[in-house]
C-alpha cells in the first residue's frame, strides 16, 4: 500500500455523503409533505405555464393564417387599383356631356362608367374598398400631400383641396395611401 494510488481517499466521495446524511437524518412525515407539496405546486405551475404558452402559439398561428389570407393578394391588388384610377383618368379625359353631342360618344362614356361601377363592385366584394379624400381633414396615415395651396376663404386649413388619386384599403389595411393638394395654414 505504498503506492498513491491503491491507498484509499481520506473522504467519502459526495454522494455518499448525501447518502450517508440521507440515513442518517430521517424525513419526517411533515417534511415529506412540505417537499411532496412544493413539489406538486411547481409541476403544476409548469404544466400551467405549458400550456398557457401552447394556446398563445396555437392563437398567433391562426391569426398569422388569417392574415395571410387576408393580405396574400396586397400586391395583385396594388396593381388592379393602379387599373381602375387609369379607367377613371380616361373618363375624366372625355370632353363634358354636352347637349347634342355625338350619339356614340354619349354611348362610350355610359358604357365605360357602367364598367367603371362594375369593376369597383368587384374590387369592394374582394375586401378592395376606395375612400375619397377630397374634402376631408389631412390624415397622415391615408393621405401622401403633395402639395400645399393657400387656403381659399371658406377653407380649414389642413383640409384636402384636390385628390389627384383615391385612397384604397385592403380589408381595413392601407393598400395605396390617396395623393392630394392640402390648404396651407395660416
Amino acid at each position: 500500500m505504498s503506492d498513491p494510488a491503491e491507498t484509499p481517499p481520506a473522504t467519502p466521495p459526495a454522494d455518499q455523503t448525501e447518502t450517508a446524511e440521507a440515513i442518517a437524518a430521517p424525513e419526517t412525515p411533515e417534511q415529506a409533505i412540505e417537499r411532496l407539496t412544493a413539489e406538486r405546486d411547481d409541476m403544476r405551475d409548469r404544466w400551467l405555464r405549458a400550456e398557457a404558452e401552447t394556446q398563445n402559439v396555437r392563437t398567433r398561428a391562426q391569426k398569422d393564417a388569417a392574415d395571410a389570407r387576408n393580405y396574400a393578394i396586397q400586391k395583385f391588388a396594388k396593381d388592379v387599383v393602379e387599373a381602375a384610377e387609369n379607367l377613371r383618368r380616361g373618363l375624366d379625359a372625355l370632353p363634358a356631356k354636352a347637349e347634342g353631342e355625338a350619339e356614340l360618344l354619349t354611348k362610350l362614356r355610359e358604357g365605360f362608367e357602367g364598367v367603371e361601377r362594375s369593376f369597383l363592385g368587384i374590387l369592394e366584394r374582394n375586401g378592395v374598398a376606395m375612400k375619397p379624400a377630397q374634402g376631408q381633414p389631412f390624415d397622415a396615415e391615408y393621405h401622401q400631400a403633395m402639395a400645399e395651396q393657400p387656403a381659399p376663404e371658406g377653407v380649414e386649413p389642413g383640409t384636402v383641396m384636390q385628390a389627384w388619386t383615391p385612397c384604397w384599403t385592403l380589408n381595413g389595411r392601407l393598400l395605396k395611401p390617396a395623393m392630394v393638394v392640402v390648404a396651407a395654414k395660416g
